[in-house]
C-alpha cells in the first residue's frame, strides 16, 4: 500500500467518524474531504500527502498565514507565564493595551471595547446594545447578508440558505443595496443605484417599521453572500437617511476589517460614514479564536444589568492578536493587499472576458469573488462552482465557495501573500476555470 492509499483509507475513516458524531448541516468542502495536518507561510499540508496554496485563509481567519514566528513567539510568552484564562473579574494588561489600539483605529470618538470569541457573538453583541439603547426589537438588514449563527444574528442574515429558522427574537426589515449583481438596481449608475437603494431604504422604514428601528448593520463586503460589493458611498447615504430616524448604523467588519480592502483599514471608510458600532473577528489574532464589539461609549456603557464574556480577551487571544496587529502594521500588509488584490483582480476579470461562465468578478484587495454561471447566461451555476473549487484543489490551490446560490468562488488569502503566489495561483485558477468552461460548453 503506497502513502497515498494509505493516507486516503486514514481520511475515508476520519470522514466515518466525522459524519457520525458532527451536525450534518457542518458541511465540508470536496466529494472526498480534506484533513489539514501542517502549514507554513501559505502552504497547507492535506492528510493525503499534498501541500497546497492556500486562497481561503480558514475563511479569512488566518490573516498572516502559518508558522508566523511573531504569533507563535508571542503566544509561548503567554503560555510560559503558567495563565491561559483570568476570567474578567480580574485586570488583563494586554486586553486593555489591545482595547486601547483598537478603540483608535476604529474611527468612533470616545470608542469602547468588548471582547468576545467570534463573529457570531459580536453581532449579537451589538444588537443587544442597539435594541436595548432605543428599547426596540425592530432592525434592518440586508437583502444576502450573512452575520452569524445564533438565534439573533440568524434572524438578521438575509440569506436563505443559512435561515435555518423562522423564529426571531427580533422584527427584521431588509433592503436592498449590497448584492449588485442580480440586483433590480444593477443597470444604474453608481449614483443612481445609491439613489434607488437610499429611497428603497427610506420606504422600507416608513412602510414595515414602527419608526423606532434600534440599527442597520451590515457588511461592507458580503462575505458568505459571495463578496458581493456595493459601489462606494452606499453606506454614508444611508447614514443620512438613518440619522433622521436615530437609527444606529452597525459595520460588520468580521471579514473585511484589518486592511483586507486594500484600500482602507475598514471596509466602511470607503463609504464616508462613521459608524455607531463596528464588529470584528476572523483574522484579528491570526487564526486564534477572538471577536469584538466598538461602540460609542455612551452605547456600550447603557446596559443597566450585569453582562461579561467568560473568556473573551482571555490572556492566550490577546496576545495573538496584538501580536497580529503589530504585524499587519509593521509590514503594512494593507498596502500588500491592495497590490496584490489589483493583480489578481486584473488577471481573473481577462479570464473572465474569454469565457462565458463567469459573469461577475467583484471585490477588493484580497476578497475577490467570482460568480459563476450557466454558459452564455446568468443562471446561477452552483455545479460550475463545485467544479472549480474542486479543479483548483487539483491543481494544487484551495479556495473557498458561497453565494446566495452557492455558485461564487471565493478568493480570500493570507494578507502575507508574495507577487510569485499571487502569480501562481492565478494560473492555477484560470486553469481550473479553463477546464470547466470546456466541460460545459
Amino acid at each position: 500500500m503506497t502513502s497515498t492509499d494509505r493516507a486516503t483509507e486514514r481520511g475515508g475513516d476520519l470522514l466515518a467518524r466525522h459524519r457520525a458524531v458532527l451536525p450534518n448541516w457542518q458541511a465540508l468542502y470536496y466529494d472526498d474531504p480534506l484533513e489539514i495536518v501542517g502549514g507554513q507561510g501559505r502552504r497547507l499540508t492535506g492528510g493525503d500527502g499534498r501541500t497546497y496554496l492556500d486562497f481561503f485563509a480558514g475563511i479569512l481567519s488566518n490573516s498572516l498565514g502559518y508558522g508566523v514566528p511573531e504569533i507563535n513567539d508571542a503566544v509561548r510568552r503567554q503560555l510560559d507565564t503558567g495563565v491561559v484564562h483570568t476570567s474578567t473579574a480580574y485586570l488583563g494588561r494586554a486586553q486593555v493595551e489591545y482595547a486601547e489600539r483598537v478603540a483608535e483605529l476604529s474611527g468612533i470618538p470616545g470608542a469602547k471595547v468588548f471582547f468576545v470569541n467570534s463573529g457570531t457573538e459580536a453581532n449579537e453583541a451589538a444588537l443587544l446594545l442597539t435594541t436595548h439603547a432605543r428599547r426596540s426589537n425592530q432592525v434592518l438588514a440586508l437583502r444576502n447578508s450573512y452575520h452569524g449563527r445564533a438565534f439573533a444574528t440568524v434572524a438578521i442574515t438575509g440569506n436563505r440558505s443559512w435561515g435555518t429558522s423562522s423564529l426571531s427574537p427580533v422584527h427584521v426589515s431588509y433592503v436592498h443595496g449590497g448584492y449588485r449583481y442580480r440586483s433590480p438596481f444593477r443597470h444604474l449608475s453608481d449614483a443612481d443605484y445609491i439613489e434607488a437603494c437610499v429611497d428603497d431604504l427610506r420606504d422600507v422604514i416608513q412602510t414595515t417599521t414602527a419608526g423606532d428601528v434600534a440599527c442597520m448593520i451590515a457588511e461592507p463586503i458580503q462575505g458568505v453572500g459571495g463578496f458581493a460589493t456595493p459601489p462606494d458611498g452606499l453606506y454614508g447615504a444611508m447614514k443620512q437617511v438613518l440619522d433622521e430616524y436615530g437609527i444606529h448604523f452597525v459595520t460588520d467588519e468580521v471579514q473585511t476589517g484589518w486592511g483586507r480592502t486594500g484600500e482602507h483599514f475598514w471596509g466602511y471608510q470607503a463609504h464616508d460614514v462613521v459608524p455607531d458600532v463596528l464588529t470584528f473577528a476572523k483574522g484579528a489574532a491570526g487564526g486564534l479564536a477572538i471577536g469584538g464589539v466598538v461602540a460609542r461609549a455612551d452605547l456600550m456603557d447603557g446596559l443597566n444589568a450585569s453582562s461579561l464574556s467568560t473568556f473573551g480577551g482571555n490572556p492566550l487571544a490577546m496576545a495573538a492578536a496584538n501580536a497580529t496587529l503589530d504585524y499587519l502594521l509593521a509590514h503594512d500588509l494593507q498596502a500588500n493587499a491592495a497590490k496584490l488584490g489589483a493583480k489578481l483582480m486584473s488577471g481573473l476579470r481577462a479570464l473572465a472576458d474569454g469565457t462565458n461562465i463567469v459573469g461577475d468578478v467583484r471585490g477588493k484587495g484580497l476578497m475577490i469573488g467570482l460568480e459563476l454561471v450557466e454558459p452564455g447566461t446568468d443562471t446561477p451555476s452552483p455545479r460550475a462552482a463545485a467544479m472549480v473549487l474542486a479543479e483548483c484543489r487539483r491543481g494544487g490551490l484551495l479556495v473557498g465557495k458561497g453565494g446566495l446560490h452557492g455558485n461564487v468562488i471565493r478568493i480570500g488569502p493570507p494578507l502575507t501573500l508574495t507577487e510569485d503566489e499571487a502569480e501562481e495561483g492565478l494560473a492555477i485558477a484560470s486553469d481550473a476555470i479553463g477546464r470547466v468552461y470546456e466541460a460545459l460548453v
